[in-house]
């Protein structure tokens, strides 16, 4: 399972493993403004083990998509990676020129954007969309194919999404959303990349897309044994499609754990409340919101930041005692505050605050 590695012990990061696709370690995004820097990815480490989906969430400002888009080193000004690694067969994806990643990108890792009606070129036809990517990021030992073999390819990809050999012809304002979002995704695995970022894919659609969308993006990460680093904040579709969830809330991860634990047993009051807020069909029961909002990252409260928005009873001075991220059993990583874990006195031992 994927697990997290404590704040104290991100900047010493440990040797990927053969089974790790991905090792995240320390990884920070600040953005500069005029009235301070405002952190939104503060000091998150996991790692992404192949084939292995693993699913972002968190409110809208958490940081999820920030962190997404660092990883693929598309982070513009004011925005900055400010400090970690990021490493994936086994080299530093921080320390690459702009060169070097652009020639990992959709070749070892690919991006579907969020916005796939934004994404897309409007005045290029589909095809040769496709087409432009797979020769501007194939690698340099490899022939480039030639306009039969090519045509072919897409045609090929297009049939692995579900489209018809005919959309390669059409601009991108012909075809509707769910249709826009498998060219993209077609794009994303074009070069048969070992990890995909999927970028809350099913953003705008309806829910019957949305499932189609999840099912053929499950399908393509099967088929290429690609892990799936996947950016949302729908709890549900989260549930049924990922294999560890991790739970971010303003730029840190709070809890990390396999998805039938972080549902059965969620540790952290945030988790906790995330998943109480969803309906079911299943029983009749009174939907519970989460109080407050997200404090400005620009003027975050000492220690644990959840504090304020915390239903526990606690003393004023624990929400002043900052968390740590420990592993409280295996795969199983939570942030530990008295503030905001209601069993804190059972993992106590655990934390070392010297």
């Amino acid at each position: 399972m994927t697990t997290a590695t404590p704040e104290s012990e991100s900047p010493a990061a440990p040797e990927q493993n053969d089974d790790v696709a991905l090792q995240v370690e320390g990884f920070k995004v600040y953005y500069e403004t005029p009235r301070g820097t405002v952190r939104a990815v503060d000091d998150v480490s996991f790692s992404l083990k192949q084939g292995e989906r693993f699913a972002l969430v968190g409110e809208s400002g958490s940081g999820k998509s920030t962190l997404a888009m660092g990883l693929m080193r598309l982070t513009r000004p004011p925005g900055h990676i400010a400090g970690g690694r990021a490493v994936l067969k086994g080299q530093d994806l921080i320390s690459l020129s702009d060169e070097e990643m652009r020639q990992v990108r959709l070749r070892d890792m690919a991006l579907v954007p969020q916005g796939a009606m934004n994404s897309l070129n409007p005045v290029m036809r589909v095809g040769q969309q496709i087409s432009d990517g797979i020769i501007d990021h194939l690698p340099e030992d490899e022939p480039k194919p030639n306009k039969a073999e090519m045509r072919d390819r897409v045609v090929a990809l297009l049939d692995r999404v579900g489209l018809q050999p005919m959309v390669a012809r059409l601009f991108p304002h012909e075809l509707s959303g769910g249709m826009k979002q498998r060219v993209a995704m077609a794009i994303a695995i074009s070069l048969s990349p070992s990890v995909i970022i999927a970028d809350e894919p099913t953003s705008a659609l309806d829910v019957i897309v949305q499932r189609q969308i999840m099912q053929t993006l499950g399908r393509l990460q099967e088929g290429l044994n690609a892990s799936v680093l996947l950016v949302g904040h729908d709890m549900g579709l989260v549930a049924q499609f990922a294999d560890t969830v991790g739970v971010m809330y303003a730029g840190k991860l709070v809890e990390v754990a396999p998805v039938r634990t972080m549902f059965k047993n969620p540790l952290h009051a945030y988790p906790r409340l995330l998943i109480e807020s969803i309906p079911t069909l299943d029983e009749k029961k009174r939907l519970v919101g989460i109080p407050g909002m997200q404090p400005s990252l620009l003027n975050l409260p000492p220690g644990d930041v959840f504090a304020p928005r915390s239903p526990l009873k606690f003393e004023p001075e624990d929400a002043l005692v900052e968390p740590k991220l420990v592993e409280v059993e295996p795969g199983h990583w939570v942030q530990l505050s008295r503030a905001s874990v209601e069993d804190f006195d059972k993992y106590a031992h655990l934390v070392d605050y010297g």
